[in-house]
């Protein structure tokens, strides 16, 4: 025994292990929500009733619940995203502007994240009036 050699075993840094990766819905849909977030001239995500909702909750003190996906549906097939979006706009920002400016900032966002965006749909639920006109 005292002869036997010892065997290396030599570990190179290109062995990875296989199998699959999946990214959840909902994951692209935090991240979209996030980069939307960022735009100016986006006030609030979601619809009329999603908006209702989350009020009645921030009333109760429930007031992250439900905001970090609110506005946002995303499915992600074989790499890519389709996602759809619902925004308020503060008045007085040129629509296609802001709809522009989401639409770059949640693909690099995604995109940042190893995924492919094939669409993101936009829907201008409602302008917000209260809010203060851009900066000229």
């Amino acid at each position: 025994m005292a002869d036997e050699a010892t065997q290396e075993l030599s570990i190179t840094p290109d062995a990875v292990a296989g199998g699959t990766t999946h990214v959840s819905d909902e994951v692209v849909e935090k991240i979209a929500v996030a980069a939307t977030r960022g735009v100016p001239g986006v006030t609030e995500l979601g619809g009329d009733v999603a908006r209702f909702f989350n009020a009645v909750l921030d009333r109760v003190g429930l007031d992250q619940v439900g905001d970090a996906r609110r506005g946002c549906s995303a499915h992600v097939t074989n790499g890519a995203a389709v996602i759809n979006l619902v925004l308020v706009i503060a008045a007085g920002h040129p629509v296609p502007q802001v709809t522009d400016e989401v639409r770059a900032a949640v693909a690099s966002a995604v995109e940042a994240y190893g995924l492919r965006v094939d669409e993101i749909n936009i829907k201008v639920d409602d302008v917000a009036m209260g809010s203060p006109p851009p900066a000229a």
